[in-house]
């Protein structure tokens, strides 16, 4: 049985370009369906594909409350958070598949 791991996730199109929130129970299998463009919507209309920002939540309670309270804020205020973390605008799809991959302490 796959472990379940909470998550919210922004997108972008390119550094400071158009921003996708999210939020997944499995972050490795959710950002690769958007970056192979197998969900219909948003992400495939405006090519939106690279992994910018992610966060782990201990529930899917609190990974929901966040991304609403996100997709709420200004963009400016996004942006920051992203800058905040990943200031080079790096993809960290790989982060979170070498993450899964590494084992438990």
């Amino acid at each position: 049985m796959r472990t379940r791991t909470p998550c919210v996730y922004l997108l972008a199109s390119a550094p400071r370009g158009t921003l996708y929130a999210g939020v997944t129970s499995d972050p490795i299998q959710r950002i690769w369906q958007h970056r192979n463009d197998l969900t219909e919507g948003f992400t495939r209309r405006h090519g939106v594909h690279a992994l910018v920002w992610y966060e782990l939540h201990p529930d899917m309670l609190s990974a929901i409350t966040r991304e609403k309270r996100i997709k709420s804020w200004k963009r400016a205020w996004k942006l920051e958070l992203i800058e905040s973390a990943n200031p080079q605008w790096r993809d960290l799809y790989s982060a979170i598949i070498g993450a899964s991959a590494a084992p438990a302490s």
